[in-house]
C-alpha cells in the first residue's frame, strides 16, 4: 500500500513538472494563478506521503509484534521493529496533530529497519523449521 500512494503522490509531482515546463498552462491560467497551482500539487503530495508512511509504520508494527511472538527471531528486534512503527506513525502525524513540536530525535528509531535487515543477513539464514511430530496420534479403538 505505501508504495502504490507514493506512486500516485509523484504523479502530481508530474503534474507540477508539467504546469511549470508547458506554456499553455501558463498562457491559459495567467501568471498569477499558476504558483498557487503548483504549492497545491506540491502540498498534496506532502499529504500522500504522510498516509503512505503511516500506513508502513502500522506495518512495522504488526510486523514487530508477530516478529516477539514468533521465537524464530530474537524478540529483542521485535521491540525495536515496534519503536520504528512508532517513530513512522508520530513523525508523519506530527505536522497534523503537533505543528508546533520538536520531535527531531525520531529519526533514531528508524534505524530498526536496518538492525533487521543486518539480522536477516547475518544470523537469518541459520533459522530451522520447529520439529513437527509428522506421525498421526494413535487413537485406541476404546
Amino acid at each position: 500500500m505505501y508504495t502504490a500512494i507514493a506512486f500516485f503522490g509523484m504523479l502530481k509531482r508530474v503534474t507540477v513538472f508539467r504546469l511549470v515546463n508547458t506554456p499553455d498552462y501558463l498562457a491559459n491560467l495567467g501568471a498569477s494563478p499558476l504558483p498557487a497551482a503548483v504549492k497545491l500539487r506540491l502540498g498534496t503530495f506532502r499529504d500522500d506521503g504522510s498516509i503512505g508512511r503511516v500506513l508502513f509504520g502500522i506495518h512495522l508494527i504488526l510486523l514487530g509484534y508477530l516478529i516477539c511472538r514468533s521465537g524464530y527471531i530474537p524478540r529483542l528486534l521485535g521491540i525495536v521493529l515496534v519503536t520504528d512503527g512508532l517513530g513512522w506513525v508520530i513523525d508523519s502525524l506530527q505536522p497534523y496533530l503537533c505543528p508546533n513540536a520538536q520531535l527531531k530525535f525520531l529519526f533514531l528509531t528508524f534505524f530498526g529497519e536496518v538492525f533487521r535487515m543486518l539480522w536477516l543477513l547475518i544470523r537469518g539464514w541459520k533459522i530451522q523449521e520447529p520439529k513437527r511430530d509428522l506421525e498421526p496420534a494413535s487413537v485406541s479403538p476404546e
